[in-house]
Formats: C-alpha cells, structure tokens, sequence
C-alpha cells in the first residue's frame, strides 16, 4: 500500500517566506508611499487620526510571489504548478489588480474606473489561468450541477468581484482587513489540508497552496498595520487579497471528487469552500446591508459616507481601537473555523461549542472596556473624548 505524503513542512516554508518578504519589503513601500504621495489624510468618516501611507498591497504582493517562486521550487508543491490553474496568470492577475490599487492608493480613482479595473484582472485569472467554478455541489436535488464554459466565467468572475469589494469593504480599522484574510486564508487551508489527508484532494492542490502563502502574507503585514498603523494596504492591498481569496475558493470548489463523500453530511465539505467566504465575509455584508438600509430611510444616497459602521459602533461603545479589532477578528474565526469544523467533526459538540463562544463573543462586543474612552483636560473640568479625538489634537502629520 502507497504511503501519501502530506508536505506539511513545504507548506509552512512557505507561509514563512511569504510573512518574511511581506514584513521586510512593507519599510520600503511605506517610503515609497510617502515620497510619492499616497497618504491618507484623516476625514470625518475615517477612524484613523493621523496622516498614513497607503500602498500597503506593493510589500504583500511580493511577499506572495516570493512564496510562489519557492514553492515552485519544493519536490511536492511543485505539482501545483503541473495540476490546476496557471499560477503564473492568476500571480499576473494580482499584480495588474494591485497595479490599479496603487493608482488608487495615489489618485483616488472613481468607483467605475476602479470596477473596471477589478474586471479585467479578474477576467484574466479565469480564462487565462483558469480558475472557474466549473461544478457546485448542492446537498439537496441531483447533487453537483455543471455550469459549463459559458456560464462558469461570468459566475466566477462575479464571485470575485464581490470578494473583493467585501475585503475591500471591512478595510476599515488597523489590521482588520489583513487579519480577517489571515483568518479566512487559514480556514480554507485547512479545510483543503483536511481532504488532502483524507485522499480527496492532490497533497499539492492550488487552493492550498495560494491559501498558506496568503495566509502567510497578511501575517507579516501586519506587525505594521495593527494598530496603531504605520501603514495601510490600502486598494492595493484589500483588492490583490480578495483575488487571491477568491482564486482559492473557486479552485477549492472543484478540487475534489464529489463521488468520494458519502450522504448529505459526508459531502459538506464539498459546499465549504462556497460557505467559508460567505461566513467570514458576513459581517461587511451585514454592515453593508445595515448601512444602505440607514441612509435610504434618512432620505440620504445609499452611498453617502456615515460614521455608523459596525466598527464605529464598537469605537462608541467605549471599545479601544484594538478591542474593536480583536472582537470583529473573533467572529470571523468563529464563523469560519466553526464551518470547518462542522466539515471535519460531527458530533453535537462542535455546535455547543460554537453557541458558548457565541454568547462570550456577545457579551464581550456589548460590554465596553472601560478604558475604551480617556479623558482630556478643558479648563478646568474633564471632557470626555475617544481616542481618535485626543490623537487628533497632537498628531497632524505622517511620522517619519
């Protein structure tokens, strides 16, 4: 009987290589930002209190060719590169999606413009490198429906575009996009580890590999991005990683042998890959969903810039800018890694466990940290002010 080889340890080397080029070439872009201009100068709406350079998404594209250019090199995640889409057109793809990001970073683009932009490198990555969502499994009905060339290219193309913008959406908080794509990253990694070991996936399958090395790359960025930040990714940044977030969620859709599962349950796995960016990505969309539904009952444009997000809520509730963080970082994993593990366990557990953290997740997010708000002296009493607020009466400049 063949022994199968896991590649566990290629798979960290490359998650290693990707965090140490993205945190070592982040220095270099952040100078290149400032020198060039591609600062975020705080607005009303933003959270943010002082002048920041953006371009964040220059450092964590290198970071994750470096990673693909290794693993290209790895006696078993080189079989990446032979079975599945052309990694060479789906890193392309990142690279013109994240040209245009910086452009933005420096510009600010329209919303067409960039839409368009999004199109295009999205539409190179399915027909040129072939990444589809050729098949959906449905655990109801006849099973996997085939959608065909014609009908897989717009769907995929669509799927992307809308990943994209949600991670471009939830960019709003130091930290909050990189960490929730690490976390996003890690669930689909582990879900395509978990059906590897299972021999219903090939050791060396695209989605894991496009998932350790994202994974790996937002992980160096963020020690400069977490709050407070040094740097933002900016739509350099939030546009490339919903690519590649996409990339592996339609690569691991068709990845495996839907004949190999057994039943309803036994098959879920085969749905996850459509459910995990759902789940994680819920939250933007709900917050999305949340804000047109507020500024069209005001009369307002659906697009008209409030400081009513989910984010500004847990900042008014007396939240510090990282508690906000590490709270909205908690129900994305809650979600997602409770999604995987629904597809691995099956015991009633998994689901009690998910409930319990639920409601810790729940009273934590609605109970303020008391040291969420600081006082500034004025005259002679105090006034109450956020952190963002007392920031802003020091800082008014990009530091150095």
């Amino acid at each position: 009987m063949a022994v199968v080889h896991h590649p566990s340890l290629e798979y960290a080397l490359v998650a290693c290589v990707a965090a140490s080029g993205s945190f070592l070439f982040t220095p270099l872009a952040r100078r290149v930002a400032i020198a060039w201009g591609a600062v975020a100068k705080p607005r009303d709406r933003d959270v943010h209190a002082v002048a920041t350079p953006r371009m964040g998404g220059v450092a964590l594209l290198l970071g994750f060719a470096m990673a693909l250019f290794v693993a290209a090199r790895l006696p078993a995640l080189s079989g990446s590169f032979v079975n599945g889409p052309e990694m060479a057109w789906v890193l392309t793809s990142g690279a013109i999606i994240c040209f245009i990001g910086v452009l933005d970073d420096r510009y600010e683009l329209d919303s067409l413009t960039k839409l368009a932009g999004q199109v295009l490198a999205t539409g190179i990555m399915v027909t040129k490198g072939g990444v589809q969502i050729a098949d959906i499994y449905l655990p109801w009905g006849n099973g996997t429906v085939s959608l065909g060339r014609d009908l897989a290219i717009p769907v995929t193309i669509l799927l992307a575009v809308l990943t994209i913008n949600a991670v471009n959406f939830i960019d709003g908080l130091d930290g909050l996009a990189a960490g929730v794509t690490a976390i996003a990253a890690g669930s689909f990694f582990l879900f395509s580890y978990h059906l590897a070991r299972g021999g219903f996936l090939d050791v060396a399958a695209a989605p894991t590999l496009l998932t350790a090395a994202l994974a790996g790359t937002c992980i160096g960025f963020l020690p400069h991005n977490f709050s407070p930040a040094r740097i933002f990714m900016g739509d350099s940044g939030s546009m490339l990683v919903g690519l590649i977030l996409s990339a592996a969620a339609a690569t691991a859709t068709t990845s495996a042998d839907p004949q190999a599962f057994n039943g309803a349950l036994g098959s879920l796995p085969l749905a996850l890959p459509l459910l995990i960016p759902i789940a994680v990505l819920s939250i933007p969309f709900v917050d999305l969903l949340l804000a047109v539904v507020r500024r069209v009952s005001r009369g307002q444009s659906p697009f008209a810039p409030d400081k009513q997000h989910l984010h500004h809520r847990l900042l008014e509730l007396g939240h510090s800018h990282r508690r906000a963080v590490l709270l909205l970082y908690f129900w994305s994993a809650l979600l997602a890694l409770g999604g995987v593990a629904l597809s691995i366990y099956r015991g009633l557990w998994v689901i009690l466990i998910m409930l319990a953290a639920g409601v810790g997740g729940a009273l934590a997010s609605v109970v303020p940290s008391l040291r969420g708000r600081r006082r500034i002296p004025v005259g002679r009493h105090l006034a109450p002010v956020t952190e963002i607020e007392a920031a802003r009466a020091v800082h008014t400049r990009v530091k150095p």
